[in-house]
């Protein structure tokens, strides 16, 4: 295989290692579906060993083909950047779960006003007008349950959101606020 040819694989390799990388992150992010979080685990393994043979070949080539060594060292270093990406997309993807992503709905003719998250982590929405929604993060901090208290008609109401969470358990939910 000639230099360029190994340059030219080490940077489609980096580049197409991001964009599937990425794309899988995106999409658990969005979703916080789980089956997302283990096929990126697999990919990284896939990908990792895959990067990793590819980057010894151009390693050994960068030892024989002194005239192009900067080059083929600097597609190592194109390959390499993704290391960092991938430790920072574990380290969100680690926070997610441990993190609950509530979106409220104000499912009431009424507003609502001092909308009070109990439980797990606090949250706090002053005011939400009838069809608004808003997303809150919770931090899971161990097992707990979630409910909220909020303020309708001038009349305190209560209702449950999530009856345990544990971490680890981290998602996206919607929770429409009914007035019971």
């Amino acid at each position: 295989m000639t230099t360029q040819a190994y340059i030219k694989l080490g940077r489609q390799t980096a580049f197409i290692s991001f964009l599937l990388g990425t794309g899988i992150f995106g999409l658990y992010f969005l979703t916080s579906f789980s089956a997302f979080l283990f096929l990126g685990y697999a990919y990284i393994i896939l990908t990792g060993l895959v990067n990793i043979i590819i980057l010894i070949s151009i390693l050994l080539k960068a030892d024989k083909d002194k005239g192009n060594r900067t080059k083929l060292l600097k597609t190592c270093g194109v390959m390499l950047f993704n290391i960092p990406v991938m430790l920072f997309y574990c380290w969100v993807a680690f926070i997610l779960l441990d993190t609950l992503r509530i979106t409220f709905t104000n499912s009431t003719k009424n507003t609502l006003t001092n909308i009070n998250i109990i439980g797990c982590g606090r949250g706090h929405i002053d005011k939400l007008e009838k069809g608004q929604s808003k997303t809150v993060w919770v931090n899971i901090p161990s097992d707990c349950a979630i409910s909220i208290n909020y303020t309708s008609n001038g009349q305190q109401k209560a209702e449950m959101v999530e009856g345990y969470i544990s971490n680890g358990m981290g998602e996206k939910i919607q929770h429409n606020i009914l007035e019971k």
